[in-house]
């Protein structure tokens, strides 16, 4: 097997320039790493990772907790983050905490004694033990989707200040406003009774859905009735059982709005078991697309969040604070893109082509290097 020494000799260079080339830790000329480059190609050189961790600390890994078994929604996540992290040079463990607060505890520590120089966490409804951990080892980390701290509580704040830790990065979707786009668009078609299926309660996302829920219907200057916000868990079942008790209503609802594609699920199969129709009975939108939604008959009407930029933002925060521990804190935000198609009530339309492939990426192709929507404040 061909050592640092052996490229050094080919290459006619001295086993620290070949160090510098490969490590990237001081400027050398074009020639000279062509040179190297080179060497190691015709060689076959392969690094020693672990002696090179050994020297500079660095792993050159990040560790990723997300449910991706049981959430399809992060498995593009999942995609994005694994393309960014591999073009920075990055290897990635992966861990599924299933959204359980004692688990991703587990999860964590377990990614933080194999040593990764960063995390990327989906924290659960009930974080606090995940976040006094990485506070009180100082791990750097970056929260993706679900914020720790969303604006107005200070929750996230408090934790992280009461284990004397850095603050964290944050990267997610709008959420209030696509939903609320939603429901205009539910009355603009003439419903006045627009129901919602809401996530688990504790997490960032449902609290503003749910308060984006409610500004579409004051904006709209429809009453909100509780009986029409009820909660399915951010899950299939629960999202089935939750519709099947707005369908015993005296007064249902004659549109609903469901927060995520698991709860979409369970909502069809429940109106299916009832014999009701979409959109024919009660129209239907939904928080979250997913590939095969327009496969439905009807087509569904939803809103696509940008997974795979979610991804490589999150990467990208981790690759900053890796570089400037000590930076001020970031909240990154992205755009969502409004899906129109049929389970709403609204006729056919040609999809447009550039909506075809993924909407919510058609929507940031232009994206500048700065996200629209980016705040400064501790998480």
């Amino acid at each position: 097997m061909a050592t640092m020494a052996d490229v050094a000799r080919s290459a006619g260079v001295s086993v620290a320039t070949v160090s510098h080339v490969l490590n990237g830790t001081r400027p050398v000329s074009p020639g000279t790493r062509r040179a190297v480059l080179d060497a190691v190609d015709v060689l076959g050189y392969t690094p020693n990772t672990l002696a090179r961790s050994l020297v500079t600390a660095r792993t050159r890994s990040i560790g990723l907790a997300v449910s991706a078994i049981s959430n399809p929604y992060f498995t593009e996540i999942l995609q994005g983050v694994e393309t960014a992290a591999l073009e920075a040079g990055y290897g990635l463990l992966l861990a599924d905490p299933h959204d359980d607060p004692l688990q991703e505890r587990k999860v964590a520590q377990l990614l933080h004694e194999r040593r990764v120089d960063g995390m990327i966490v989906a924290p659960s409804a009930q974080p606090g033990e995940l976040v006094g951990y990485l506070g009180r080892h100082a791990v750097p980390t970056v929260f993706l989707d679900r914020l720790i701290d969303p604006p107005g509580t200070g929750d996230g704040t408090a934790a992280a200040a009461a284990t004397g830790a850095p603050f964290f990065d944050q990267v997610c979707a709008e959420s209030a406003e696509p939903t609320a786009r939603l429901v205009a668009h539910l009355a603009g078609l003439g419903h006045r009774r627009v129901g919602l299926i809401a996530g688990l309660a504790g997490l960032s996302t449902t609290r503003e859905r749910v308060t984006g829920y409610l500004d579409g219907l004051a904006a709209a200057g429809l009453a909100h009735d509780d009986r029409l916000l009820v909660s399915g868990n951010s899950e299939s079942a629960g999202a089935e059982r939750a519709t099947t008790a707005l369908l015993a209503l005296p007064d249902p609802p004659t549109a609903l709005v469901t927060a995520n594609n698991a709860m979409t699920l369970g909502a069809l199969r429940a109106l299916r078991r009832h014999g009701r129709s979409v959109p024919g009975d009660l129209a239907l939108c939904c928080f979250d697309d997913f590939p095969w939604a327009d496969l439905f008959s009807p087509r569904l009407t939803a809103i696509a969040q940008p997974s795979r930029e979610l991804g490589s933002w999150a990467v990208r925060l981790l690759l900053e604070r890796l570089a400037e521990p000590d930076r001020p804190s970031r909240t990154v935000r992205l755009p969502c893109a409004f899906v129109h198609r049929t389970s709403c009530g609204c006729p056919e339309e040609p999809e447009r082509p550039e909506a075809a492939a993924h909407p919510a990426s058609a929507a940031l192709s232009e994206i500048p290097p700065e996200p629209p929507s980016e705040k400064g404040t501790a998480s």
